[in-house]
């Protein structure tokens, strides 16, 4: 393939809602173009831009792909994006490498959500904006319609280009308004020129206003009535384009290729080169400058995806910023330092790479058997560090705890996880001790079945997914004064230690160590003992067994022996004090005994055997950060049974990790539980005015608003009994 400059490279990247038809419009482009000698179609899995068996099985495009053609002496290289909240992932990663953005709007739909977002991470990323109106061969098409509410979703600057003549209330033909013919389509998406029946009167002044106000010669053109030429037409459109004043609106039908050479010379004509956008920002040797594409600067490529196989190895998708590379470059890697060896250098063709000689600056290349090399990282020449911007993305919002379902697979499981963290950032992991689960995190629902379905064909691993536990922690209400006193003789030197502790609430996640002591009661030396033995104390919570936080004692008192006396005595009655004190720190007339062996459901109620929960119909939620429902790991941490339970009503609990309060509105995506078998109802039922005198707290940790939400606890028979007989 022959070498383009960037003068001569266009990088679009494909965007828009799901469903829109971006992948169909790819498909009709590289087919047209004469990349490609056959029309790919989504429904019989035989497209280029989505190649990836995942991708295939939904129907859907997952990840990002790229494929290039030749138009008109141009290179363009298209860069297809997943529609899918789920995967927008790949979104950060197209809009990295793109220099114009091509939304592709339904005619049916027309501007949703997600083109609407689409729209301002473009307009953020200061990235040219063209818009196309698909699917105009359907019968419930209105592109008028469409074109209305893109001028007001986007703005004025839409500018319509190619715009469609109806008959019979169906788009039969289409006029460019740049050269001011109309063009008819066969079933092969032939064109062949018909008439013009209006449309350039109503809707060419529009395209000449727009131009107009791109350049001042033409404005003054433009007010003397003159005619534009065509050129000065495209180059009008061209130059607002660039600067984000015109967004250029076409349309057609990418299934059957109706209007997409139109598409395709509006691209070649008005999309700006990868010369011509603004110099990139980029940190030389720690002094921050500006690279211009071109082939004469310093080398410097950012990687913006990683795809992580375990036959083909590892690739690395980039774009060239700056500077000239060939597989005789030497080149390093910026975050490491480490040189990196180029065994040959590709471009990607959807699923397969075309091997090439060199690659200017602007262009788009694949790397293979990098070991190192990370979404995000900079490859440049060796004796100057460049760090260019990597590619933002989007923190995982759904975590879901992962099981497999053959014995020792375990550590099958992490290896696969980590291998396609690599290709995706957006997953996460984190092995939790204390509920000894492995979570696995996601920007959604289908995200997540993705990475369990990629871990059974990529690593040969068969996990089941169920929602996460809880581990809860344990906090007081009241503030009290305790002693503790340890006294052990038996025979010679004994043991002896005495304090009195204040304990008292506070915000903090940790204790709290404080000493008002006067006159010598304890000695200075004990000091660390005490705070030891409560410190150790804390780790398992008097009510269910939790660890103990937001806690303040206050040593204020005590005694001591000056034989007996010692730093475990004093640890030991400092433990003391704790077990006494902490029960105490909420008092209540009501007895109400609470077994741990029950389970806590939705809202945090605990009943015996029945679970109370608002978010779905029948089956029991333990979710953790409440994005699901909560359930503590009593069953990992909490004791035996109703024997061990003291009194409920003294303090509370909350999650470990966080999560919405109780009552407090959880935002979407977060209730998806389909995997689970229904919809939540995104929203965990608050208690607060269902609460008796003594009851306990169960809140979350880290949760914004309120942090205390008390539940009921029904009494236990042994309470009934207590109350009944006044033991």
């Amino acid at each position: 393939m022959k070498s383009f400059s960037g003068a001569d490279i266009k990088n679009v990247m494909l965007a828009g809602h799901a469903g829109s038809g971006k992948t169909t419009l790819a498909e009709a482009m590289l087919y047209l173009s004469g990349a490609t000698d056959r029309l790919g179609k989504t429904a019989d899995g035989n497209t280029v831009m989505d190649f990836d068996s995942e991708e295939k099985k939904r129907q859907a495009t997952v990840s990002t792909s790229v494929a290039y053609f030749e138009r008109k002496g141009k290179k363009i290289n298209i860069i297809d994006s997943p529609g899918l909240f789920d995967f927008e992932g790949g979104i950060c990663e197209a809009m990295r490498a793109a220099d114009t953005v091509l939304i592709v709007l339904s005619g049916k739909s027309g501007v949703n959500v997600g083109s609407q977002k689409v729209y301002k991470m473009a307009k953020s990323a200061g990235k040219a904006i063209m818009v196309y109106i698909s699917k105009l061969n359907s019968d419930s098409a209105d592109y008028f319609k469409v074109l209305n509410d893109v001028k007001q979703k986007f703005g004025p600057s839409a500018c319509p280009v190619v715009v469609p003549q109806l008959k019979n209330d169906k788009a039969d033909s289409y006029v460019n308004l740049i050269t001011g013919k109309a063009y008819k389509y066969d079933e092969n998406g032939k064109a062949s020129e018909t008439e013009e029946s209006g449309t350039l009167d109503e809707y060419r002044p529009q395209m000449y206003e727009a131009v107009a106000g791109s350049d001042e010669e033409l404005m003054e053109k433009y007010f003397g009535g003159e005619e534009f030429t065509e050129q000065e037409v495209l180059s009008g459109l061209a130059a607002g384009t660039l600067h984000g004043d015109i967004i250029p609106v076409l349309c057609g039908a990418g299934q059957t290729l109706a209007c997409v050479d139109l598409l395709l010379d509006a691209i070649a004509d008005i999309a700006p080169s990868a010369a011509d956008m603004p110099a990139e920002k980029a940190e030389v040797d720690g002094v921050a400058k500006e690279l211009a594409c071109s082939d004469n600067g310093p080398l410097a490529a950012v990687v913006f995806k990683t795809v992580a196989d375990p036959f083909i190895g590892r690739l690395s998708y980039f774009k060239v910023i700056s500077g000239k590379l060939t597989a005789s470059s030497k080149a390093v890697n910026a975050r490491t330092g480490a040189p990196e060896r180029f065994a040959k250098i590709s471009i990607p063709f959807g699923g397969k790479q075309v091997d090439v000689s060199e690659l200017s600056a602007g262009d788009i290349g694949v790397f293979s058997k990098l070991a190192d090399v990370k979404t995000g990282d900079t490859i440049c020449e060796q004796g100057q560090k460049i760090i260019l911007k990597g590619v933002d993305f989007p923190a995982s919002c759904l975590s879901m705890a992962v099981w497999p379902k053959n014995k020792g697979d375990e550590e099958k499981i992490v290896s696969g996880i980590q291998r396609l963290m690599e290709e995706d950032p957006t997953i996460g992991y984190e092995n939790n001790q204390e509920t000894r689960e492995l979570i696995v995190k996601g920007l959604g629902e289908q995200h997540l079945d993705v990475v369990v379905s990629r871990l059974k064909s990529k690593f040969g691993v068969d996990v089941t997914m169920t929602v996460p536990k809880v581990a809860y922690r344990e906090t007081i209400r009241k503030k009290v004064k305790v002693q503790g006193r340890h006294k052990k003789q038996s025979g010679g030197h004994g043991q002896f230690g005495d304090v009195w502790i204040e304990f008292e609430p506070c915000d903090s996640d940790s204790l709290v160590f404080e000493e008002k002591i006067f006159g010598g009661a304890v000695p200075k030396n004990f000091f660390p003992a005490v705070e030891k033995g409560l410190t150790e104390s804390m780790q398992r919570g008097t009510l269910a067994g939790f660890p103990v936080v937001g806690v303040i004692a206050t040593l204020v008192d005590g005694s001591y022996h000056p034989v007996d006396s010692s730093e475990m005595s004093f640890k030991l009655a400092a433990a003391l004090a704790f077990k006494n004190g902490i029960p105490d720190a909420a008092a209540h007339t009501n007895h109400q005994a609470a077994s741990v062996n029950k389970t806590v459901y939705g809202n945090g109620q605990i009943q015996r055997g029945k679970p109370v929960c608002s978010h779905g119909q029948g089956y029991k939620k333990r979710a953790h950060r409440a994005e699901l429902s909560l359930r503590p790991a009593a069953g990992d941490r909490g004791p035996a049974g109703p024997a061990e339970q003291p009194p409920a009503g003294r303090h509370h609990l909350r999650p470990a990790r966080p999560g919405p309060a109780c009552g407090q509105q959880v935002p979407a995506p977060l209730p998806h539980h389909g995997l689970l078998g229904g919809p939540a109802k995104g929203m965990i039922q608050s208690a607060r005015n269902q609460t008796a005198p003594g009851a306990a707290f169960i809140y979350a940790a880290g949760s914004s608003g309120s942090r205390r939400h008390p539940v009921p606890r029904p009494p236990s028979a042994s309470a009934d009994r207590s109350r009944r007989t006044g033991g």
